[in-house]
C-alpha cells in the first residue's frame, strides 16, 4: 500500500521536474550567452524571466511530492521511478517547443518504460531503515563532496559536450544525495515531530545540497545540449540512489543471478535516455551537433 503511494508521488514529482526542465530550458534558450568572460552573467537575466520563475516554482512543488514519496517508500524505488521525468519531458516538450515526436522518440520512450519496469521488478528492495546512523554520514558526506568537486574541476577544463556530461554527472550525484538526506530528515519528523526536524542537520543538508544541485543544473543546461547532459543526469541519479539506499538505509537488493538482466534493464534505460535526449521535443529544438558553448 505505502509503496504504491510512494510510486504515485514519485511520478508526480517526475512530472513536476519535467515541467521545470522544459520551462527553464525555454528561458535559457531565449536568454542566450552572456558577455565573454562572464560565466554567470546569464543568471540575473533568467531571474527576471517569468517562464524561468514558473519553472523554479514547479521544481519546489516537485520537491514536496518527492519528500512524500521518500517518506513512504524506499530510496532505491523512488529515485529510479523519477527517471520517468524524461518521458514526461518528451510529452511536454512536444507541446512547448511545437516539435512532433517521431517514431524513434516513441521507440526510446518504450525502451525506457520497459527498462524501468524490469529494473524495479528485478532489484526490488526489501527491509531498510528509516534513518541513517550518523557514522555512515561521516564517511559518505566527505566522499560525495570530494567527488562533486572533482567532477566540477574536470568539467571546467573540457569543451562543451563533454563538459555538459560531466556537469550532469555531478548534478546527478547531488540530486541523489539530496534525496537521501531528505529521506533521513523526514524520519525525524515522523519519530519526534517538527522541532526535531528543524533541529536536525540533515534538514539543512537538504537545503545546501539541493541549492548546489539546482545551480549545477543551470550550469549543465548552459554547457551543452541535452543529448550530452540528460543521460548522465537520468542514469546517475537512479544508479547512485540504489547504491545509497543499500549503503545508508540497509535496503536489501535482489542481486545474484539477477545482476545480468538488471544491467540489461539499466542499458535499456540508458539507450532510451540517449535517444529521447536527441528528440527536438526534449532538447527544445536544438540541433544534436550544436556546440552551445555559453561560457
Amino acid at each position: 500500500m505505502w509503496t504504491a503511494v510512494s510510486i504515485v508521488l514519485a511520478l508526480l514529482a517526475a512530472l513536476g521536474n519535467a515541467a521545470a526542465s522544459v520551462l527553464q530550458r525555454r528561458a535559457a534558450a531565449v536568454e542566450g550567452p552572456g558577455p565573454s568572460g562572464r560565466r554567470l552573467s546569464w543568471l540575473p537575466h533568467l531571474l527576471r524571466r517569468p517562464v524561468w520563475l514558473w519553472g523554479a516554482a514547479t521544481l519546489v512543488l516537485s520537491g514536496v511530492c518527492q519528500a512524500g514519496a521518500l517518506a513512504t517508500g524506499p530510496l532505491a524505488v523512488v529515485q529510479p521511478v523519477m527517471t520517468t521525468e524524461l518521458l514526461f519531458t518528451l510529452m511536454l516538450g512536444s507541446l512547448v517547443f511545437r516539435q512532433r515526436a517521431g517514431g524513434r522518440a516513441w521507440g526510446a520512450f518504450v525502451a525506457m518504460v520497459v527498462g524501468l519496469a524490469a529494473l524495479l521488478a528485478l532489484v526490488w528492495p526489501s527491509g531498510g531503515e528509516a534513518a541513517v546512523p550518523q557514522e555512515r554520514w561521516l564517511v559518505a558526506a566527505p566522499l560525495v563532496a570530494a567527488l562533486v568537486a572533482l567532477l566540477v574541476v574536470v568539467a571546467f577544463r573540457l569543451p562543451s559536450a563533454p563538459r555538459a556530461t560531466v556537469l550532469g554527472s555531478a548534478t546527478a550525484v547531488l540530486f541523489g544525495v539530496t534525496a537521501a538526506l531528505m529521506k533521513d530528515a523526514i524520519s525525524r519528523l515522523a519519530d519526534d515531530g517538527l522541532v526535531r526536524l528543524l533541529t536536525a542537520w540533515q534538514t539543512y543538508g537538504v537545503v545546501v545540497a539541493g541549492l548546489a544541485g539546482f545551480l549545477l543544473l543551470q550550469l549543465t543546461l548552459h554547457a551543452g545540449t541535452l543529448v550530452a547532459s540528460q543521460p548522465a543526469l537520468t542514469l546517475g541519479d537512479a544508479f547512485l540512489s540504489v547504491v545509497l539506499g543499500a549503503a545508508l538505509f540497509d535496503e536489501r537488493l535482489a542481486l545474484g543471478w539477477r545482476v545480468v538482466p538488471e544491467l540489461v534493464a539499466l542499458g535499456l534505460i540508458g539507450v532510451g535516455s540517449v535517444q529521447l535526449a536527441r528528440s527536438p521535443a526534449v532538447a527544445g529544438g536544438q540541433d544534436d551537433d550544436e556546440e552551445a558553448d555559453r561560457w
